[in-house]
């Protein structure tokens, strides 16, 4: 599979420079065909059939300027951020973020406006990484999350329930361990890639607070990465697969019993397995704690830089917030998405039903987002440490103490620059 919206899951890459982005905008290249201004808007370059031609009639439907779209190989990321520095770049753009640095260097205009009425339709976990002090710099666009499938028949045989709890998770995983299946496939890294700070929001923590402080500095973050170490000490794990964890290959041809994958896998475990198969959000681990479900959204933000800014905020009116049809159209016809908006999300037909139904609850009741605040120095500390703890066997205590002290001190270093 060759999903590229599973990118907004990913670990934020650093931004650099862009040696090619020029002048190559797209502007006067033939648009939407419309009265009004010429506005350049940028996608990166997803790997679902039919999503380029969408957009593309998405914007010459829209009659109150020529809205040209490029569709953006490569580094799109790295792309932005050069192109938003200077005046050649988009108008309109799509954004995994947008950043701290894009917000706080005033290289993104404020969206706030633009959500009267509708802001507490769209899901909260996707909108407040777009939001910071009080304003929303981007409209989320479709959202991804992430949730663990497990084979139904599997399960009975062993006389294994689905697990609730991390615990259960970690004696699930090792009794459905036999000569041919592992008993859970968490990546080809036994998780450290992949997981992020989801074990921490199961545990009832989080990677940053409201108040801007490091949220894991807690006996209870050791105590479930250490759980994560025990899944793969205790050789449950799948390992060495022929395609990693955002594949869900290793699931349907019966190498492991449990997988922890994406929501764009759902048509393809559907289609190859039937009804043989369950989703859970990640087990919670402590009195009170709840599930985690990470989620992501790609973002339509417009560049300060934008000689139309009036007309780019209404075309992104127009397109992410009053074309309902077109916003469902995006997230459920060129793959398997759930709509950014609650009332979409609620009444789409393929998502009413089974396992799809379970992942938009999950989603709405347990769904979190990375912090804005969750910079890449931040999250390269964390990685380094998970990585360590999982494979290595390091001491979790240990590893964290060092980690909380890196995270306050670039937590202290961006509420300066605010």
């Amino acid at each position: 599979m060759t999903i590229s919206r599973r990118t907004v899951l990913a670990t934020a890459a650093a931004m650099g420079l862009l040696t090619a982005c020029g002048s190559n905008t797209g502007r006067g290249q033939g648009g939407s065909g419309g009265s009004g201004p010429d506005l350049a808007q940028w996608y990166h370059q997803y790997g679902e059939a039919g999503t380029e031609q969408a957009v593309e009639r998405y914007a010459a439907a829209y009659k109150k300027a020529r809205v040209t779209v490029q569709w953006r190989p490569g580094n799109y990321d790295e792309q932005t951020a050069a192109a938003l520095l200077t005046d050649s770049g988009p108008d309109v753009f799509e954004v995994n973020g947008p950043t701290l640095d894009q917000i706080q260097g005033k290289q993104v205009l404020d969206l706030t406006a633009l959500f009267e009425g509708v802001k507490d339709d769209f899901n909260p976990a996707v909108l407040a990484p777009k939001t910071h002090d009080g304003r929303i710099w981007a409209i989320p666009q479709v959202i991804d999350m992430q949730m663990l499938y497990y084979r139904k028949s599997l399960l009975a045989d062993a006389g294994v329930r689905p697990p609730p709890t991390l615990d259960e998770l970690v004696d699930a995983a090792k009794a459905l361990t036999t000569k041919k299946t592992k008993g859970l496939f968490l990546g080809n890294d036994g998780g450290a890639g992949v997981l992020g700070g989801t074990p921490l929001y199961a545990a009832g923590l989080e990677l940053v607070t409201p108040g801007g402080e490091v949220g894991f500095d807690d006996p209870a973050a050791a105590r479930a990465l250490g759980k994560i170490h025990r899944l793969y000490a205790g050789k449950s794990l799948l390992l060495g697969a022929p395609a990693d964890w955002s594949d869900p290959s290793a699931f349907v041809q019966g190498l492991t019993a449990m997988q922890w994958c994406g929501l764009w896998a759902l048509p393809v475990v559907e289609k190859a397995l039937g009804d043989d198969f369950g989703v859970l959000p990640f087990p919670a681990d402590g009195t009170g704690a709840k599930p985690a479900v990470p989620v992501g959204a790609y973002g339509a933000a417009v560049s300060a830089r934008s000689r139309h800014q009036e007309a780019a905020k209404d075309f992104l009116k127009w397109l992410w917030i009053e074309r309902t049809d077109y916003q469902e159209d995006f997230a459920l016809s060129y793959g398997f998405h759930i709509p950014a908006r609650l009332s979409l999300a609620r009444r789409a037909a393929k998502l009413r039903e089974g396992a799809a139904a379970d992942a938009v609850r999950y989603t709405t009741d347990y769904g979190y987002a990375q912090p804005l605040l969750w910079t890449p120095a931040s999250q390269t500390a964390y990685q380094d440490a998970l990585s360590t703890i999982i494979k290595d066997g390091a001491d979790p205590d240990n590893e964290l103490r060092t980690v909380v002290r890196k995270v306050s001190a670039e937590l202290a270093r961006v509420r300066r620059k605010s």
